[in-house]
């Protein structure tokens, strides 16, 4: 059986978590790793038995047997990375958020098609198994019709992010917590974002410590969200209905999700355990890679470039205020 080779580019906190989804599958495999030093490269390398090490990205692009980069850089370098794989003729699949302005993303996927090569924003809560259970219940009539959605996600550190302060670098918790909701939410309900706004908590020259973001689809579902580092709070999202209501703890990774009536009584739960929450958007990966696909149905270029539009517009929206 053919295998797509990766190459990984930086050695993030998200990398040895994506190499453990890559050998879990049964058509992927992790053939090199690139840092800004050789150094750190072969130590990374070492470490999680990676055959290759390269101490630039643009040695890594040039290694002609891999056949897709993943990129997992801090959030302000994806797009020059991105931009630099593809010119050297790799497939990307690029971390979120996918590009810090829609201007960004539109040229990856302009060029993507010039080239005819694959580039897919990679999150990972569209293809986990509850997923596609939460996918189910919204579109029947189990909970009836819906009404509004409430999701928080809070972290009460984020010390180990060095640069989440600098908004300049991507950071921020629009940056880093609203991708997963924009894509998720687009994906189970299978409809659009047509409307956003929302409100930040920022200092002069720094990026957001927490902020509020509303959504509305064009099914008429609104959307309120809430982002926060100031406190650790229950991450949870909240689908409510007419007839009950959905409630899923850390839907970007969940294993479970809890269907209640309305009353608030437990009606049944959802339940899909895994191993590794990156191996299901791995495998779909490699299948569109070795089947010559060049954009995902699933991930579409549409909800990426949706939703950095919208994280772009805040920005604008709150620097200009």
């Amino acid at each position: 059986m053919k295998k797509v080779k990766y190459g990984i580019v930086s050695t993030a906190q998200v990398v040895p978590r994506f190499i453990d989804g890559v050998r879990l599958t049964d058509n992927g495999e992790v053939a090199a790793v690139s840092s800004r030093t050789l150094e750190a490269a072969q130590a990374f390398a070492m470490k999680h038995n990676i055959p290759k090490a390269y101490g630039s990205h643009a040695e890594l692009y040039a290694d002609p047997e891999l056949d897709v980069i993943y990129i997992a850089t801090y959030n302000k370098g994806h797009f020059p990375e991105a931009k630099q794989a593809l010119l050297a003729g790799k497939n990307v699949l690029l971390e979120k958020p996918f590009t810090l302005t829609l201007a960004e993303a539109e040229e990856l996927f302009e060029l993507a098609r010039e080239k005819n090569l694959f580039l897919m924003e990679a999150q990972k809560s569209v293809f986990l198994p509850v997923t596609q259970m939460v996918k189910e219940v919204v579109q029947s009539d189990e909970i009836g019709d819906i009404l509004a959605v409430d999701s928080v996600t809070a972290y009460a550190s984020i010390d180990h992010i060095s640069w989440f302060n600098d908004l300049e670098s991507g950071g921020g918790t629009v940056h880093f917590m609203l991708p997963y909701a924009i894509s998720y939410l687009q994906y189970i309900f299978d409809a659009k974002i047509i409307d956003f706004s929302g409100i930040a908590d920022m200092q002069s020259g720094e990026s957001d410590t927490q902020a509020k973001v509303l959504l509305k689809l064009d099914n008429g579902v609104l959307i309120n969200i809430f982002l926060t580092t100031k406190v650790g709070l229950d991450k949870v999202m909240t689908i409510q209905g007419t007839k009950g209501k959905l409630i899923i703890p850390e839907f970007w990774r969940a294993k479970t999700a809890i269907v209640r009536f309305a009353d608030g009584g437990i009606k049944r739960q959802l339940n899909a355990d895994f191993e590794s929450d990156f191996v299901y958007e791995v495998q779909h990966v490699n299948e569109l890679i070795l089947s010559g696909e060049r954009l995902s149905p699933k991930m579409t270029k549409e909800m990426t470039l949706s939703g950095v539009k919208i994280m772009d517009g805040l920005y604008q929206s709150w620097q200009v205020s």
